[in-house]
């Protein structure tokens, strides 16, 4: 597909505190796009806001409050005088085993993942079939293949695939354009937040090559810019994740027997597994939640 210039377009990124956000929100700029910035950090988003070389601006918003995103959607209108790109990219993360898991954090992770995807659609939709803009939804590995010990981030990342596939039937015609985002694992505050522990840690690095490695954000980042510019369907973040695609009905089934063996391994460590969401973006959450 042609590019399209970002130069004078104004995109939106949730989740823009740090990480994936973050560096997309600067490859945006530095391509001349005007940025609104979305997130629970206001310290962080306003530093981020203040490094941009083109214009931007920062809100804080919980992702899963419509009234809160609906609001922020008219006032971004308002500020910019239009929307093109909205990129729903805020999200957390937990891990451990199911049964052991904490219900707040895992129901949590379903909210802000898969919900919070949904309200950013909702709230930002009126304003993306005015300009004929451009979605990116988020996804994951986690939504082509299944992971055990991330059973909520493996749902709610399997969810917004889905749900963002049939949105795009049902906005082409008004000539919005939705795309899904795929990332391996790459490095960022909720992975590393993640490999904090030493069960998950190792239990990653038992994963098959290439899906064992920590992958380098700026060049992920780009391949997510380089789709934003065509309005790609499918943008992946590491080439290779497209070739998963053709094998993903095979994958349930691999990492059934796969995984058995390696949890079993395991099973004497797992009640070492921390329950609650991870990282720098987890802690944001529930500091959000508790204030």
């Amino acid at each position: 597909m042609s590019k399209v210039s970002l130069e004078g377009q104004v995109a939106v990124v949730t989740g823009a505190a740090r990480g994936v956000g973050e560096l997309l929100a600067r490859k945006l700029s530095e391509r001349g796009a005007k940025v609104a910035l979305v997130g629970l950090e206001p310290d962080e988003l306003k530093a981020v806001a203040g490094r941009l070389p083109s214009d931007a601006d920062w809100w804080y918003a919980d992702v899963t409050d419509h009234e809160a995103l609906a609001g922020v959607a008219r006032e971004v209108k308002a500020r910019f005088g239009k929307i093109d790109i909205v990129v729903a990219n805020a999200g957390v993360a937990a891990g451990g085993p199911f049964e052991e898991s904490d219900p707040v954090a895992w129901r949590r992770v379903i909210e802000v993942n898969l919900v919070g995807s949904a309200v950013t659609a909702r709230a930002f939709l009126p304003v993306l079939r005015e300009s004929r803009g451009y979605l990116l939804q988020i996804a994951s590995l986690a939504a082509i293949t299944p992971a055990p010990m991330m059973s909520a981030y493996c749902a709610s990342k399997s969810g917004v695939e889905a749900y963002a596939n049939c949105l795009r039937a049902e906005v082409a015609h008004h000539g919005v354009k939705v795309g899904v985002g795929y990332l391996s694992w790459t490095d960022t505050d909720m992975v590393r937040g993640a490999d904090q522990d030493e069960v998950m840690r190792e239990l990653r690095q038992r994963l098959p090559w290439p899906a064992n490695k920590t992958y380098p954000l700026p060049p992920a980042v780009d391949r997510i810019v380089a789709g934003i510019e065509r309005r790609s369907a499918k943008v992946y973040a590491q080439p290779w994740l497209r070739g998963m695609q053709s094998v993903r009905g095979h994958l349930p089934g691999i990492i059934a027997t796969v995984g058995k063996r390696e949890i079993k391994r395991f099973a004497p460590r797992l009640n070492q597994v921390p329950t609650g969401l991870v990282g720098s973006g987890g802690a944001a959450d529930e500091k959000h939640r508790a204030g």
